[in-house]
């Protein structure tokens, strides 16, 4: 069964759908939202995209990154991707939103208008092998690190988002 992405204008305002394989071929603007989760040590954690994915598969990125279904709320879009994708779900709180746009190989092209997301969470949760390959936590300044040496092991929005994400959250005192 194909999905489908809300497509947006500039300032994220509906004007349509489109399956989203044609979306990303296209590279038409869609509505996505990242979650950055932090445990309470200040570390983010990290997941490897699985290798089967349609793009950017075996990648390191964000804690959940997807796409809200038309029609649905986000809070819901939110809790249905964080149990999917990591097994868990934890109150989140809306950081900023972020437009971008990169071409990923394969003909594909992510152009998306993202709500990014944080969330504090301790507890246990159970990846999905079917979405995430492996995954970690790691210091912030570990992450950059590795950004700085190895780029190409990370996702274009990652990579976009990571220094953004970071400072947002040490403002907030989090860490």
């Amino acid at each position: 069964m194909s999905e489908e992405v809300i497509l947006v204008d500039s300032s994220n305002r509906q004007i349509g759908t489109m399956e989203k394989m044609e979306a990303h071929i296209k590279g038409e603007l869609h509505r996505a939202f990242s979650i950055f989760v932090f445990n309470e040590e200040g570390k983010m954690l990290l997941h490897q995209r699985a290798d089967e994915k349609y793009h950017c598969g075996g990648l390191w990125t964000n804690a959940v990154c997807s796409h809200p279904k038309p029609g649905e709320k986000q809070v819901d879009a939110l809790k249905r991707k964080m149990d999917q994708e990591m097994g868990f779900y934890s109150v989140v709180e809306k950081a900023f939103d972020f437009k971008y746009r990169a071409e990923l190989g394969n003909g594909l092209i992510e152009h998306e208008y993202d709500e990014v997301y944080f969330a504090v969470y301790n507890g246990g949760f159970s990846p999905n092998p079917e979405e995430v390959k492996d995954y970690r936590f790691a210091s912030i300044e570990n992450i950059r690190s590795e950004i700085a040496e190895n780029p190409e092991l990370f996702t274009p929005w990652f990579k976009m988002l990571f220094e953004r994400m970071s400072l947002y959250f040490r403002m907030l005192k989090r860490v």
